[in-house]
């Protein structure tokens, strides 16, 4: 199976399991990137049995406008009763690193509101130990090269992400060559860091469900 297969599938599974829990009122978070626009995509069909969305982007809240779903506020829509969305490095402890699009503030604003988590991925995004896929750090800034000069210190190699602007204003550093290997002492360790707004370490909050997407099919793993 190609890639685009793969995330098709998982796209498949994740509105198989969101399917019980619609209803009328229900509003579920969405999140940001490639496969989570292939999930976007197949939820349009089931737009007519829940109330909206909260976007975690706003790419993602434009693209489910498109589809004609409604995109509410996080502050007006209450705690959620599930998160989809996708990852750019996800180890067995379903611990991730996000934040290859620039959202990943959002996201884990997201995904600390919702009940659930659901992460869906390709088999490429596993990993042993995070780090592989550059960390991103969303930084004010004013503070930026303050931070890289603390995020040196900690071993990695920060590097600017130049002409990136998220949703918030703020701007992204990229660590490379830093292997994590306690990911929840370092995810907070990087946020008490001034000038930081946060980094893509999702551990402390990570998924409870992954849906996988293998050559042999999609596999569940729970955390």
């Amino acid at each position: 199976m190609t890639q685009d297969e793969l995330k098709d599938a998982v796209a498949a599974a994740a509105i198989d399991e969101i399917r019980p829990l619609l209803g009328s009122q229900i509003i579920i978070g969405v999140g940001t990137g490639s496969t989570a626009n292939r999930f976007i995509d197949r939820l349009a069909a089931l737009r007519g049995d829940f109330r909206g969305a909260v976007a975690s982007s706003e790419a993602t809240a434009k693209r489910l406008k498109q589809h004609g779903i409604d995109v509410f506020e996080l502050n007006e829509a209450g705690t959620l009763p599930v998160y989809v969305d996708g990852a750019d490095e996800i180890n067995d402890q379903l611990e991730m690193i996000k934040g290859g699009g620039a959202a990943l503030t959002r996201e884990k604003v997201v995904a600390a509101g919702s009940q659930r988590f659901i992460c869906i991925a390709d088999a490429s995004k596993t990993t042993s130990i995070l780090g592989g896929f550059p960390l991103p750090v969303e930084v004010i800034p004013m503070a930026r090269s303050f931070v890289a000069r603390e995020l040196v210190k900690l071993g990695a190699d920060p590097v600017y992400r130049e002409g990136t602007v998220t949703d918030n204003g703020n701007q992204i550093l990229d660590c490379y060559e830093f292997l994590i290997d306690d990911p929840k002492v370092m995810e907070a360790r990087l946020n008490n860091i001034p000038g930081v707004v946060t980094n893509g370490l999702f551990a402390l909050r990570g998924a409870d469900l992954l849906l996988l997407g293998t050559e042999n099919g999609v596999e569940r793993k729970e955390r």
